[in-house]
């Protein structure tokens, strides 16, 4: 998002502007994407003989010949035509003396994309290899490098319209941005109508697609038929709606930053395939920030996947509500509990041990085992040190170190609601009385107060080496917590922590034993 001296920047260079960042890009690879149109025609008559805005800090410039490739990707939708495109392409740079790279690619399975984004994204796929190989020979950084498209106002026109005849936000009316990371489209402020012009007056001659007045095809549809009646109105439309387009991508490029930023401070855990948001903050975030929060959040889990606005609606309805899960594209879960919302994979729902689980209740673990919880009340007279031991030792006759007691009241739990809970049924909702532990999986830098190490410190990688955990299997160990990235209450099977352990003021306990499904399932036969 540019500030006003570099937004203003392009209009009005200073000399140290232009110079600046003039070494490290003398060097690197420009790469011109070249259909044969007449855009992209003119895009390499310009190139190789005036002067373009690369967006690099010096303005208006020649680009050094030895900089500039050419990529053109044959897409053989048209048969012979596409074949003839690429001659005229390889005659073109061969007429201009620069090199020239030819993809080809194939469009038989387009998983469920239509046929032009799926050219879209192979031609940029294609691109970002070539120039990934360019750096590697001329060893300079990518990030100085360009990817230079020939899109023009004619474009970025029918792409406005598009979007808002399919239902878009500020991001998809504000169209096609002049600049994303290296791809750069220096003609952005010239008509198509121009271009030709230019070449004209240039004698050189283009190639024209026929499929371009095909207006079964949205953009041809809005090229031949809203563009010319909305011109009717404004002649000089496309400008004015090149100009809307800046102002929309850099209110929503300061909007994403807000939302991103709002993001971090809400996130309670992240890791691959897995986000979980603290849904009360959220919930008191203003709606056009919320919505771009949930975007963001589901981008980290699911990045190749997209959500319509009535997913995002419905993920923040069960926000509002403090309950409800639902489904999203890619096989997403979205699920509100204990006031958090967690977005999950399907691959994270097999292969990572994370969620709530209620007290009492049961939850799922990995390796074929399951992690219950209960509430126990200490005998009146009883020694609640000794108790809490016995009752360990008892659970475990077969596999030491499965079964803990907590103090109740260090998890914070008020005693009045626990005894509640075991005076009228054990099957009262863990919701009514909030209590509820979360539980996943080791996370780097995760620390905890052992057991008999007089509350100091350590590394929970260093206590699971101790154990003998191979590090392949330290994923599976469960790890008992107070809240999503909150205080370790249990490395499950390994270690307590020594802030939640019983002492002779404990009146209440809640009892965690992981057990074997196989064994869980003959102790309920039994």
């Amino acid at each position: 998002m540019p500030t006003v001296a570099q937004h203003f920047a392009r209009l009005h260079p200073t000399s140290s502007q232009r110079l600046s960042g003039a070494a490290p890009e003398q060097a690197s690879p420009v790469v011109l994407m070249v259909s044969g149109g007449a855009d992209s025609t003119a895009l390499l008559v310009m190139a190789c003989t005036s002067k373009l805005d690369l967006r690099d800090g010096r303005g208006l410039a020649r680009i050094a010949r030895e900089r500039i490739h050419v990529l053109h990707i044959n897409h053989h939708l048209r048969g012979v035509a596409s074949d003839e495109d690429e001659r005229f392409v390889r005659d073109l740079c061969a007429h201009f003396g620069v090199p020239v790279c030819v993809e080809h690619a194939s469009f038989s399975d387009l998983g469920g994309q239509n046929l032009e984004a799926a050219a879209r994204e192979a031609r940029y796929a294609a691109a970002r290899r070539y120039v990934r190989e360019l750096c590697a020979q001329t060893n300079t950084p990518r990030t100085s490098a360009r990817i230079v498209t020939a899109h023009t106002a004619s474009d970025r026109t029918e792409t406005f319209f598009m979007n808002a005849i399919k239902g878009s936000g500020p991001a998809g009316l504000s169209s096609i941005p002049r600049r994303r990371n290296i791809i750069v489209r220096p003609l952005i402020d010239m008509t198509h109508g121009e271009l030709c012009r230019y070449l004209e007056v240039a004698g050189m001659t283009w190639r024209e697609d026929e499929t371009n007045k095909d207006t079964s095809y949205l953009r041809n549809f809005v090229r031949h038929r809203v563009v010319p009646l909305a011109s009717e109105r404004n002649a000089n439309l496309e400008r004015t709606i090149g100009a809307t387009c800046d102002i929309l991508g850099e209110e929503d490029a300061f909007m994403s930053q807000l939302a991103a930023r709002s993001l971090r401070a809400c996130v309670r855990r992240e890791q691959e395939g897995l986000i979980v948001i603290d849904a009360d903050r959220l919930a008191s975030a203003e709606i056009a920030i919320a919505r771009r929060m949930i975007r963001l959040a589901y981008r980290f889990v699911a990045p190749e996947e997209r959500l319509e606005m009535r997913h995002v609606e419905a993920v923040l309805s069960c926000v509002a509500a403090g309950a409800g899960s639902l489904s999203l594209p890619g096989s997403v879960d979205a699920r509100m509990e204990f006031g958090t919302l967690a977005l999950r994979t399907a691959a994270a729902r097999e292969s990572i041990v994370a969620g709530w689980v209620p007290v009492p209740g049961t939850m799922p673990l990995a390796s074929q085992a399951v992690l219950e919880t209960g509430v126990v009340e200490v005998p009146h007279g009883a020694d609640p040190v000794a108790f809490a031991r016995e009752l360990s030792e008892a659970s475990d006759a077969l596999q030491a170190g499965r079964t803990v007691c907590v103090d109740a009241a260090a998890l914070g739990y008020a005693e009045r609601d626990l005894t509640r809970l075991l005076e009228t049924s054990p099957a009262l909702p863990a919701e009514v009385l909030n209590a509820r532990l979360w539980v996943d999986a080791p996370a780097p830098g995760d620390i905890m107060c052992p057991l008999g190490m007089h509350g100091r410190s350590k590394k929970v990688s260093d206590i699971l080496g101790a154990a003998h955990v191979p590090v392949a299997e330290r994923a599976s160990v469960p790890v008992v917590r107070t809240s999503p990235g909150g205080a370790i209450v249990w490395v499950g099977g390994i270690r307590l922590d020594e802030r939640f352990k019983c002492t002779a003021a404990s009146k209440l306990l809640i009892k965690l034993v992981i057990r074997a499904i196989a064994e869980t399932g003959a102790r309920m036969d039994g």
